[in-house]
């Protein structure tokens, strides 16, 4: 009886050798299909550029806007820590409106709707461009992983910082933009 035993564990522990084997060979990703993944746009580096059409349809290509100072920054409308920083955007764009400055604010209308970020605009009366990212073309590019996401870009459309979170501080962000306006020729 104790052979018996030892036999049926002995068969039983093979058997779940086997089938954990067979589990990792069929569900292993093949090779040649696997996705390298994107790194995220870095400090140091041209931000990478894009074409998005704004709430009023107007299309805005980042490239024309070289030799400005730039903030991007990727939000939705159900996201508190973007609602929070919002107000403090919109307060130092308003301050900087005579600069070659502006505000990029790249709304991740694939995780969102247009109605609600039309509304949340609305609210908070923004007055600086919002750009709608129905495709996530925008979102995959700058390889999106939290809202919000800030990038400071100078000029010559480098990236001089990234901050993932928020919300900022207005202190924080005038702070950045009188930086990257500092860079202006």
């Amino acid at each position: 009886m104790k052979n018996m035993t030892r036999l049926n564990f002995i068969a039983v522990s093979i058997l779940v050798l086997l089938v954990s084997g067979a589990w990792i060979y069929i569900s292993a990703p093949d090779q040649n299909q696997m996705q390298v993944s994107q790194e995220a746009p870095s400090v140091g580096f041209i931000a990478p550029d894009f074409e998005l059409e704004t709430m009023q349809g107007e299309t805005i290509h980042l490239a024309d806007l070289r030799g400005k100072a730039i903030i991007i920054n990727l939000w939705a409308s159900w996201c508190g820590p973007c609602r929070a920083e919002m107000p403090a955007m919109q307060t130092v764009f308003e301050k900087y409106a005579d600069e070659d400055f502006t505000i990029l604010a790249v709304n991740a209308t694939n995780q969102d709707d247009i109605s609600s970020a039309r509304a949340f605009a609305s609210e908070l009366s923004l007055s600086y461009p919002i750009l709608l990212d129905v495709d996530g073309i925008v979102s995959d590019l700058y390889n999106l992983r939290a809202l919000p996401t800030t990038f400071f870009i100078n000029p010559e459309g480098q990236i001089e910082e990234v901050i993932i979170g928020g919300p900022m501080a207005e202190a924080l962000l005038e702070i950045r933009a009188q930086n990257l306006i500092g860079m202006l020729p």
